[in-house]
């Protein structure tokens, strides 16, 4: 059962998992370097030890207690219970969800690893944005991919931001970092996929006509908001794929087009 704590003192050193939560360059340093996530609301809380992941502490306002209190129950690590306006003094933003917990990351598995046991694979090149990563995660999940691979430059899917956004679906997906890029498509291609670039481009085949829900084993690669993928990654691809559009409308935010297209992949469609 977790230790139940009072604190009234902003500076109270055991509350350090939780400072500067909107200082988005300090979080993106100290939590991959310390091992730690936020995980923010009772959802995404539950979601985070369902999938596995140890509890360091919690950090919650009074009315919280009880909605919590099975959790409390259940984990060895302390629950520090404060008044709303010294977590906001903590955090540095009205924690409207009035439940944080810091969480311990787990080791990353290998790229290959992953693509062993995969058939759909997601791949994001220089996607730095937290919103869109957490969204192109919700819809990863939801859409059937079976893992995502990032490039060594992607924003954290742990991030704060991201697992709020996502809705927890970050601790659903599985994913890995290739460790250079873009030869490390190399090892997408030898487990079998057939890598498709997802870009806007005109000399691109229509998402439907290639058909990627007939393919044994596909991996869609995206590239980040207004750059799209690179010219690297564009050579480094199998074949281009597009979205067709309508009304002049050139393209679609990274998130609802990924969504769009995981659609397109997923091999429980009605003609797969």
């Amino acid at each position: 059962m977790a230790e139940l704590i009072t604190i009234d003192d902003p500076d109270d050193p055991r509350l350090r998992d939780y400072t500067g939560l909107t200082d988005v360059e300090l979080r993106r340093r100290r939590e991959p370097a310390e091992g730690l996530f936020i995980a923010e609301g009772e959802k995404v809380i539950r979601r985070a030890r369902q999938a596995g992941y140890e509890m360091r502490s919690m950090l919650l306002s009074a009315k919280w207690v009880d909605v919590m209190r099975d959790v409390i129950d259940e984990v060895p690590a302390p629950v520090y219970a404060v008044q709303p306006d010294l977590a906001e003094r903590v955090t540095g933003y009205h924690v409207h969800r009035g439940a944080l917990a810091s969480m311990q990351r787990k080791p990353l598995p290998d790229a290959t690893e992953l693509l062993a046991g995969a058939r759909r694979v997601v791949i994001m090149e220089s996607v730095n944005d937290h919103t869109n990563i957490g969204a192109i995660f919700r819809s990863a999940a939801a859409l059937g991919m079976d893992a995502v691979l990032l490039s060594p430059d992607c924003a954290d899917p742990l991030y704060r931001r991201s697992v709020k956004v996502s809705m927890g679906a970050v601790f659903s997906v599985p994913y890995a970092r290739l460790d250079t890029w873009p030869r490390g498509l190399e090892a997408v291609r030898e487990a079998g996929f057939k890598i498709l670039a997802l870009t806007p481009a005109e000399k691109a085949t229509s998402i439907d006509e290639a058909a990627p829900h007939r393919l044994e084993r596909v991996a869609l690669m995206l590239g980040a908001e207004g750059d799209g993928l690179s010219t690297q990654a564009l050579r480094a691809a199998d074949e281009w794929v597009r979205i067709p559009m309508a009304h002049g409308v050139d393209s679609l935010n990274v998130g609802a087009a990924a969504a769009v297209a995981f659609y397109a992949v997923a091999t429980g469609r009605p003609d797969s």
